[in-house]
């Protein structure tokens, strides 16, 4: 079985691809420009046959390997940005950098694809079609994805046409070793920030009757916001607004002229996030009129939801369920509220994103530390079965298409 002869080859690359994961783990980088890591990444794989092509929006790379016949194409992600924030694990191969931690699992994102682009160049003879491996930086708010779109290395212009499919693969700190997740349709939500300024008019806190006061304007408006969020919109599907950060005033006896709110607001279709822009917009300002104030609103763009092709996620369960294991595969029941903005390639390009369960053997899962937790850690025994379903995804593709 194909699938066997993938895990076989990806597990007689462990140590490399563990190797990768250590050397990009001990020295993150953040945003746009991740040179270190993709250095590291070029390196690990120079001996094989990639052409490699990159663009000025970021520190972004494709490596494109073709097979011996002409065929479909399809592309894999890994991203290499880590977050600004301090380790704690106590790993022997933890941060050295103060204020940056591989908390998402992006170096072992990118570890295993480099290994997929191993196993996959071992085969190259017997591939119709050719292979896209993106190695993207600026997954963590910076949009990295949409400049690697717009820089055109992953298709879209002159003969470079865009791939058939496209396939990612996040790690899964919560669930169980080795099993696969995902499901078709939205997978991840959207994540828009919104910023909201309401304005009165300030003066001596024993006089409000001589004010406008924003202050208790600014709270209602926090409080109908979830209200309208209920009784608006049907709860069959998520939409989470949350206000993180409400600052007003500078002492205990001013009322102050302003007061700012700051959130996020998530949603699962790109019409449920159309309509609460509006609905966010309205509650704000005709609450703030009500009072006499007024509320300036700030939405900004964030990631789009992140919408699985059912033909993808079938895909990706056939090849799970072939690499097989005590938990091969499971069907996700809900979409998680998180963003990821693989969501702009799989607004281009039909594919879907999946979760690797990366707990350890025996452990409880479920109290493991998750995602963007400073004593996050993974079960790097499980790199290698990432790695096969990633060239599983390609192969299959290759072979078959979406049949």
């Amino acid at each position: 079985m194909l699938t066997e002869t993938l895990l076989d080859a990806a597990r007689g690359h462990a140590d490399a691809i563990v190797a990768l994961r250590r050397a990009i783990h001990a020295e993150p980088e953040l945003g746009l420009e991740t040179p270190k890591t993709l250095a590291k990444v070029k390196a690990a794989l120079a001996d094989l046959p990639l052409e490699w092509h990159e663009g000025p929006g970021c520190t972004g790379s494709v490596a494109v390997l073709r097979g011996a016949k002409p065929g479909r194409s399809v592309l894999l992600r890994g991203d290499m940005d880590a977050l600004p924030m301090t380790e704690r694990t106590g790993l022997d191969f933890a941060s050295t950098i103060e204020g940056r931690m591989h908390a998402c699992g992006h170096d072992a994102h990118t570890a295993m694809l480099a290994g997929a682009a191993r196993v996959l160049a071992g085969m190259r003879d017997t591939l119709a079609g050719e292979v896209r491996f993106m190695f993207q930086p600026g997954e963590e708010g910076f949009h990295g994805a949409r400049f690697m779109l717009e820089d055109g290395l992953l298709g879209g212009s002159g003969d470079y046409a865009l791939p058939d499919a496209a396939f990612a693969l996040h790690i899964w700190p919560n669930a169980p070793h080795g099993r696969l997740e995902a499901r078709p349709g939205a997978m991840m939500a959207s994540a828009d920030m919104i910023e909201i300024t309401v304005t009165g008019k300030g003066g001596h806190a024993s006089l409000p009757q001589d004010t406008i006061d924003p202050v208790p304007v600014a709270a209602e408006i926090v409080i109908a916001l979830q209200t309208m969020i209920t009784r608006r919109f049907a709860a069959t599907e998520a939409t989470v607004l949350t206000i993180g950060k409400i600052e007003a005033g500078t002492t205990n006896n001013v009322i102050p002229d302003s007061a700012y709110l700051l959130g996020t607001v998530r949603t699962l279709s790109p019409e449920r996030r159309a309509a609460m822009k509006e609905a966010v917009r309205e509650v704000a300002e005709n609450i703030a009129r009500a009072h006499r104030c007024t509320a300036e609103l700030t939405i900004t763009p964030g990631f789009p939801p992140t919408i699985n092709d059912p033909r993808a996620v079938a895909l990706g369960e056939a090849v799970a369920t072939d690499l097989g294991g005590e938990h091969p595969w499971q069907t996700r029941p809900a979409p998680t509220m998180g963003a990821e903005d693989f969501s702009y390639v799989l607004e281009k390009v039909p594919g879907a994103m999946f979760f690797l369960g990366v707990a350890a053997e025996g452990v409880d899962w479920q109290g493991c530390c998750g995602l963007h937790s400073s004593h996050m850690v993974l079960d790097e025994a499980v790199l290698p079965k990432g790695t096969a379903f990633l060239a599983g995804c390609a192969t299959r593709f290759l072979e078959r298409g979406f049949d």
